[in-house]
């Protein structure tokens, strides 16, 4: 599939302020089954500096820092991309990577950031442990097996719902509530994968669902390290494993490395701020076949 992507924010000040340092995660992923034909990135104010850098994760991501004041202040990433279909999950896999739980011993140290709980000790959330134990039972100990009864459970127990501010809740609050948006059941995803020592990375991009919504947004889903196949996404509020209808913008073993755009800004006492932004999506050539798991 081929699409064009304009994503714009624009923020509004009461008074004049100054911005501080920002992070955006705009530019779609030039690797993996995917990529990038063109990218463009306008800032108004103009930065002082601007430039890009290599994440931990491999992403690019662009940093600035302004100067002066303003009122007003807007993003415009403009992006084109070619998404591939990948090949058989079945046909990839390592048999040491079929069965589960995984060896920690037996994967690459560079997967380690990958495995850790969220809680802030490091530990993995007991009550997404639990879930991945009733996942793992229904599964036969095959690690494919395991990836498509956690998110039907998952799917079962929370109820998909959009929300646009905040950052993605802890997996127990996810099941507690019962309710999560897709960055919340991604993460539960991630978590519930990591206590069986299935590395997983939270990702951040656009889903061009068919038929078109009025309104995109920008979506999160997992991806799961699978020896032999590599890193696989793997969306918990759709069908499960993902197609090349999906655009992966940033990843992360931190859900808030993502943020498409991330900053500060100083003003006088009692200034407010207001954000707008849309996404449209414009498909130049048609989807191929969709992966399966």
């Amino acid at each position: 599939m081929r699409a064009r992507l304009i994503h714009r924010f624009d923020y509004r000040y009461s008074k004049p302020v100054q911005l501080g340092p920002h992070r955006f995660c705009l530019r779609p992923r030039p690797h993996g089954f995917q990529r990038l034909i063109d990218f463009r990135l306008e800032i108004s104010p103009d930065p002082s500096q601007l430039y890009e850098l290599l994440a931990a994760g491999g992403d690019t991501i662009t940093r600035a820092r302004f100067l002066g004041d303003t009122e007003a202040f807007s993003v415009v990433a403009t992006s084109e991309v070619e998404t591939f279909t990948p090949p058989l999950i079945e046909a990839c896999l390592d048999e040491q990577m079929a069965q589960l739980p995984v060896a920690i011993g037996k994967l690459n140290p560079d997967l380690l950031s990958n495995l850790q709980g969220w809680l802030p000790n490091g530990q993995h959330d007991a009550a997404a442990a639990d879930l991945a134990q009733e996942a793992l039972i229904g599964s036969d100990g095959r690690s494919l097996n395991f990836l498509q009864q956690l998110i039907e459970i998952i799917q079962d127990r929370v109820k998909y719902t959009q929300r646009h501010v905040g950052p993605a809740w802890p997996a127990g609050r996810t099941l507690k509530e019962r309710v999560g948006s897709c960055r919340d059941l991604a993460m539960l995803m991630i978590e519930c994968c990591r206590s069986l020592g299935l590395p997983a990375r939270f990702v951040s991009g656009y889903h061009l669902v068919d038929p078109a919504p009025e309104r995109y947004d920008l979506h999160a889903w997992a991806e799961v390290y699978l020896q032999g196949a590599g890193w696989r996404g793997f969306d918990p509020s759709g069908k499960g494993a993902v197609d090349d209808r999906y655009i992966p913008v940033a990843t992360s073993s931190r859900s808030d490395l993502t943020a498409a755009v991330s900053g500060t800004f100083s003003g006088p006492p009692g200034v407010e701020s207001k954000l707008d932004w849309s996404i449209s999506a414009e498909i130049l050539s048609g989807s191929g076949n969709s992966a399966r798991l």
